[in-house]
């Protein structure tokens, strides 16, 4: 296949963000042209004026609309988009120079209509963004879901860093309304129409991740009350292995209750979990601040998913309400005008 490449970009009030990613782009090592698609999805903070300061170093088509969310974004970009191979970004990103080579490289070999890559820490980010990027990419976290070379399922794209080819996307139809939660549903439909994903290890992104503890908090858990809702449209998709997190917490309690009768073994169990944390932490980032960070992290991480998948898990199996009426904020209530 002839791959023409397309970047798909929404963007919602961040032209700081827009501003590293293009000048990132601006410096791939990929000889042949490719496309930008940045869709303002409805922002009072323009990056008009950064866009038009890159217009003589990349090909890059500006798109204004009212807001409807990044998945609803993503559809309209693509739609417009001129590239047969549409490649998914988040705008707080920022690309290697090699990734473009590196993605048509591994397609050319083995040709996939859908694949994602890992996201690393650069080292610009914050202690507290590198201790919340191990607490998404550990294998002794997420199972290395989110890019890890050895994720013990099925991988999964996600739209931080996503390929999709033109034909996949008019297939399937594109992003839902649902978010978080629109990569995993549009994977899933992928899947079932039929098409292969794959891993590209080597097609790395840097997640910058404009967070703090509390938007972690928030984002996490949202992600934890998502994950029903797909079970029930999806339900050949079930785990035991999303409990993980809720029965993480809760074990926890227990084991500080049985404490109060002198039964400390439990406990131990999550003080050697703990352990291996920092130290595999420590290893990958050589820093004591982020391995210590990384501990905080993983808590906000599996207290904010574990809730959440709890509380949504009870409400979808005994409410007789669709989804959308139980977690409104949950989904966005309009889609872009074709």
């Amino acid at each position: 296949m002839d791959l023409s490449f397309s970047f798909i970009v929404p963007v919602y009030n961040r032209p700081n963000e827009v501003l590293e990613l293009l000048e990132s782009l601006s410096k791939q090592t990929y000889a042949k042209p490719f496309e930008i698609v940045l869709i303002e999805d409805g922002s009072t903070v323009s990056s008009e004026n950064v866009v038009q300061s890159f217009a003589s170093k990349l090909n890059i088509s500006y798109y204004k609309k009212f807001n409807s969310g990044p998945g609803d974004s993503r559809n309209y970009g693509m739609r417009r988009a001129k590239g047969n191979y549409f490649i998914v970004l988040d705008s707080d990103c920022i690309i290697p120079p090699q990734y473009l080579e590196v993605a048509e490289k591994s397609l050319q070999e083995n040709f996939v209509h859908c694949y994602g890559g890992p996201d690393a820490a650069h080292e610009s980010f914050s202690t507290v963004q590198k201790a919340i990027n191990y607490a998404m990419t550990s294998f002794f976290t997420t199972g290395g879901i989110r890019g890890g070379k050895k994720a013990v399922d099925k991988f999964q794209p996600r739209s931080f860093n996503m390929g999709i080819s033109k034909e996949a996307f008019e297939n399937v139809g594109g992003y839902g309304n649902i978010h978080p939660g629109e990569d995993p549903d549009l994977t899933i439909r992928i899947w079932n129409k039929g098409y292969d994903t794959k891993l590209i290890p080597e097609a790395y992104v840097y997640h910058k991740r404009r967070i703090d503890w509390n938007k972690f908090y928030i984002q996490v858990n949202k992600f934890g009350m998502v994950r029903p809702i797909l079970n029930k449209w999806h339900p050949e998709t079930q785990k035991l292995t999303y409990w993980f997190p809720t029965l993480f917490c809760i074990g926890f309690i227990v084991s500080i209750l049985l404490l109060l009768f002198g039964i400390w073994i439990p406990l131990a169990f999550y003080k050697v979990y703990f352990v291996i944390l920092f130290f595999h932490s420590l290893l990958q980032n050589k820093n004591f601040s982020v391995a210590a960070l990384s501990l905080v992290a993983v808590v906000i991480q599996f207290v904010g998913y574990g809730y959440g998948f709890l509380k949504s898990t009870f409400w979808i199996n005994f409410s007789k309400k669709k989804p959308r009426e139980i977690f409104p904020n949950l989904f966005f209530k309009i889609n872009s005008i074709l």
